[in-house]
């Protein structure tokens, strides 16, 4: 049976922290300014499944022991610093493309190929990230009672349950951008100047990243 304190609390709390930009928000962002509402989508999806990987290793006890263990906490933030860090190199040394005429917000990602290789990077941004996972040990506990019967069943369902909100958030943030893309033709012409901004704030987030402590025991 699953027993949680305050749900509608959680969805809300949930949904309030999803809309926060961080490196997740802003890697949907920039996928849906470049290649409109479906690359977004995708994009999102992929740090959902990122995310689902996080619940999953928490209610395993992977996450307790990235959360005592400054060894593995060092080791995934090391990974995941460097991997935002060449995402932010990639973009800010992307070439410009010749033909300044036709803009590039404006021509649909289509090919499954591509699709999978955006899906993949957000996969690995939000997987590579140890403070996704020590946010679900930091939060979801909260909200589960200390007389559950079953405290690993209502976490699993509870991070599926805020996972579900951020997909959703993440679609909002997908249409939202792909909106202004098609319709605001200075940012459409702006595009390689998008990528130097986007570049920059995935390093700015790497460098934070490598600069976290781990938790102390």
């Amino acid at each position: 049976m699953i027993e949680v304190d305050h749900l509608g609390l959680f969805i809300v709390a949930g949904l309030v922290l999803n809309l926060t930009p961080g490196p997740d928000v802003l890697y949907i962002v920039s996928q849906a300014l470049r290649g409109g509402v479906l690359p977004g989508l995708v994009a999102a999806m992929g740090i959902t499944a990122g995310c689902f990987v996080h619940v999953a290793a928490a209610a395993l006890g992977v996450g307790a022991v990235l959360a005592t263990s400054a060894m593995a906490f060092n080791a995934l933030k090391w990974a995941g610093a460097a991997y935002l860090l060449w995402v932010g190199a990639r973009l800010l040394w992307r070439r410009v493309p010749a033909d300044q005429s036709a803009p590039s917000l404006a021509t649909p990602v289509r090919t499954a190929t591509t699709w999978q290789s955006v899906f993949v990077r957000g996969f690995v941004t939000n997987v590579l990230n140890p403070k996704v996972a020590l946010f679900f040990l930091a939060f979801v506990p909260q909200f589960i009672p200390v007389q559950a019967t079953d405290p690993t069943l209502t976490f699993v369902v509870l991070g599926v349950l805020f996972n579900l909100n951020g997909l959703l958030v993440g679609a909002a943030w997908a249409l939202a951008a792909s909106w202004l893309a098609s319709n605001a033709r200075v940012v459409q012409q702006s595009m390689h100047w998008l990528d130097r901004m986007a570049g920059v704030l995935f390093v700015g987030f790497g460098l934070k990243l490598a600069l976290t402590d781990a938790p102390v025991r």
